[in-house]
């Protein structure tokens, strides 16, 4: 494994930022949205002749966010002081606004920071951090609204004929199909593998409730933000009220630390949601990780497994990540060293430094977007 001259000093040469449009395999819906395509942006630094690549998924626009705002407090500082580099991203968007795309665009850099310095120090980012765990389990996620029932028999069956044994599935687009659509999926991964849902906040306080109980029929386990994520009271209220064995989980929306301190301290959650894509990058996610802990609350990372592998393993308080069938598609295609579960979990790949990821800009170029 290669590691850089860091003894002598270093600084922060370049950040490039690119932007591409893929679009999904087939017409995709959740209870409450429904898209075509997924944005990935991606920010890209050197120093000491070291590359370092991070990346979110969101809107166009945080790249533009990234080139007007971020670049200027990065470029120059001392990468292997990555708290610093973060702080001053964080200064640098204080009259854009915090959340959203300023959060999306401060995550993307940040992992690029943390790939940077690992790369340098020639180790991967799971050492950098201090790992706890070899790997972290996955749970295949998809079973879009937009599919047809055969074909969410397919994906979440195939899933756990590879030997994922948590699957999750979309509901409350049409809630009059909603328990023939659970029932059937139960039938499709048989008794044994764990069954989640997510409603996406399409549900009312009662119809949650109501729903909770006909889940929990078919063994499903897991209830994801089953009113809206902002509702803290109603989340607290399905929490108290939903059967033994259920958790109800959320917080994939959050975009910083206050956001879970909130939602921790509301009692809303019996598993918080964090997503480093979202919520300013590994620095960030670290903290909610930490936070969870304090709380005595597991972690669930939302999404992006290539890039949630080697953090996830630097945590004890994460139970799972988020094998999203977007991503892992993205992933698959636009990145070597992307991660592959293998039974049923991710083990980040101690051979290659930093993400252990590798863009393939050639293959991406068909999808970019000019910014």
């Amino acid at each position: 494994m290669k590691s850089f001259n860091v003894g002598r000093p270093s600084f922060i040469e370049r950040l490039a930022v690119s932007a591409y449009r893929v679009p999904t395999s087939g017409p995709e819906s959740d209870g409450t949205f429904e898209w075509n395509s997924t944005t990935l942006v991606v920010a890209e630094l050197s120093a000491a002749g070291a590359p370092g690549v991070g990346y979110t998924y969101a809107d166009v626009a945080t790249a533009r966010l990234i080139e007007e705002h971020l670049a200027d407090a990065v470029i120059g500082r001392d990468p292997m002081a990555v708290p610093a580099a973060w702080e001053a991203m964080r200064h640098a968007v204080r009259n854009v606004g915090r959340p959203g795309i300023a959060s999306a665009g401060i995550a993307a850099v940040d992992s690029a920071l943390w790939d940077l310095k690992a790369r340098l120090l020639g180790v991967p980012l799971v050492t950098l951090l201090g790992g706890v765990r070899n790997s972290v389990p996955v749970y295949g996620s998809g079973g879009f609204t937009s599919y047809s029932l055969d074909e969410l028999r397919e994906q979440l069956a195939g899933w756990v004929e590879s030997g994922i044994s948590r699957v999750k599935m979309k509901v409350g687009r049409d809630a009059s199909t909603d328990i023939e659509r659970v029932r059937v999926a139960r039938e499709a991964i048989g008794p044994s593998a764990e069954l989640f849902v997510d409603a996406n906040g399409a549900y009312s306080r009662k119809q949650a409730m109501a729903f909770a109980e006909r889940f929990s029929e078919y063994g499903v386990s897991w209830l994801e933000e089953p009113v809206s994520s902002d509702d803290l009271e109603g989340m607290r209220l399905i929490r108290d009220r939903a059967p033994a064995g259920m958790d109800i989980a959320a917080g994939e929306y959050g975009y910083d630390l206050m956001y879970f301190r909130r939602m921790l301290e509301a009692g809303a959650v019996d598993v918080l949601q964090a997503d480093a894509t979202r919520c300013a990058g590994v620095s960030e996610f670290l903290r909610v990780g930490a936070l969870c802990a304090a709380f005595g609350i597991p972690m669930s990372a939302h999404t992006a497994p290539s890039l949630h592998a080697h953090a996830c393993c630097a945590l004890t308080s994460v139970r799972h990540v988020e094998y999203f069938h977007d991503h892992v598609r993205i992933e698959q295609m636009l990145f070597d060293g992307a991660s592959v579960p293998v039974d049923g979990a991710l083990h980040p790949d101690c051979s290659r430094p930093g993400l252990g990821l590798d863009f393939k800009r050639a293959d991406a170029a068909r999808y970019a977007v000019s910014l």
